[in-house]
């Protein structure tokens, strides 16, 4: 069984790359247990690490042993409360918070770390959830050091991420208490998708997409800042990059489409949607606008579509829009759409897309 635990010779497995972080509290994220000392006092560098790991983009969480009202009082008092998402404290077993973390997060749990001081809670979560990086708190001083914690690049939707975050569990509990059907609710929020030729500001964000999205991407090819400027240079590409805003604040930029451009067939290479835009529809009317702008350039629209385990929803919505599969090139699914019925856009959704000078 794989057991991703801190090795302290320093000896670890290849890096992965760190999506959250699930704190521990008593003698891991303070000095101190809760419930029998008098007072406790945060580990030494722990505020800088837990801002500097957010400034990053990484999203932190709590799963402690501990009475809830205490512990969250404490955690204000100490003005960190603020920086942990969906916090688990209770007295239940901790790999089952961290699994409630990943499903409230909708991120897989091969991009979890779990930091706790006892090794018995560690091994527990390690023989739960093995895909999660279990480490001991003789990490932490070294922590923002690993190359795991540590993302190529730091962007403003990274620094806005918890945030994000915030302002889609306020969407999520309206949603909720919302009595209607679901077009009715997405109507009231007043939706705009911004679709526009990726800038060389936006490359960065790009590469990070291509990166931390699995589940919503159609290849799982990943691309670097300079491959990626050199797409969006090239005349024989058209790469598309695509922001989200509604009523709550911002999505952020939350999808890519990379698009090979010839005279008789355009091939979408790549298409990739944020998870937080699963339920918004933004794949299907991503897609409609490409299928308009192949159209008038007189072309045929493929796409490619690779399966990894995790991505078949991308598979239903090439399909759900009209694509047929055509054939198969490797591990390569080809699939076609004959522009003959485009799907129209969705009333609730207001598309801002700004068209290149030329398509061909």
């Amino acid at each position: 069984m794989e057991c991703a635990t801190f090795d302290l010779t320093g000896k670890r497995a290849q890096a992965r790359s760190i999506k959250c972080v699930v704190w521990d509290l008593d003698d891991t994220l303070w000095q101190g247990i809760l419930l029998e000392d008098r007072q406790v006092t945060l580990r030494p560098g722990i505020a800088g690490i837990v801002k500097a790991l957010d400034e990053r983009g990484i999203l932190q969480s709590i799963a402690s042993r501990n009475d809830a009202r205490q512990a969250l009082a404490q955690l204000r008092a100490f003005d960190l409360d603020e920086y942990f998402l969906f916090p688990q404290i209770h007295w239940n077993a901790k790999s089952s918070s961290v699994q409630a973390i990943a499903q409230a997060l909708n991120l897989g749990l091969d991009s979890f770390a779990f930091i706790d001081d006892q090794p018995f809670e560690r091994d527990e979560v390690a023989s739960a959830c093995p895909q999660v990086l279990c480490l001991d708190t003789a990490a932490i001083d070294t922590l923002l050091d690993w190359p795991d914690f540590t993302p190529r690049f730091v962007t403003e939707d990274s620094r806005r991420r918890r945030q994000m975050y915030l302002s889609n569990l306020a969407r999520d509990q309206a949603e909720a208490a919302f009595a209607g059907p679901a077009a009715g609710f997405l109507a009231t929020l007043g939706m705009v998708l911004t679709l526009e030729p990726a800038a060389e500001g936006d490359l960065r964000r790009a590469a990070e997409l291509t990166l931390r999205t699995n589940q919503l991407n159609t290849t799982g090819d990943t691309y670097d800042y300079d491959e990626l400027n050199a797409l969006r240079r090239s005349p024989g590409h058209l790469l598309l990059i695509a922001g989200l805003d509604d009523k709550y604040g911002t999505y952020g930029r939350i999808g890519l489409a990379l698009v090979e451009r010839g005279a008789e067939v355009w091939t979408l290479k790549l298409l990739l949607m944020s998870c937080r835009v699963v339920s918004r529809g933004v794949g299907g009317l991503v897609l409609a606008h490409i299928m308009r702008r192949a159209k008038a350039a007189g072309a045929r629209l493929r796409a490619e579509f690779v399966p990894n385990g995790r991505n078949r929803q991308m598979l239903i919505t090439y399909r759900f829009a009209g694509f047929q599969e055509v054939g198969q090139v490797g591990d390569r699914t080809l699939l076609e759409h004959d522009l003959a019925a485009i799907p129209p856009d969705p009333p609730y959704v207001k598309l801002v897309a700004p068209e290149t000078a030329r398509d061909t």
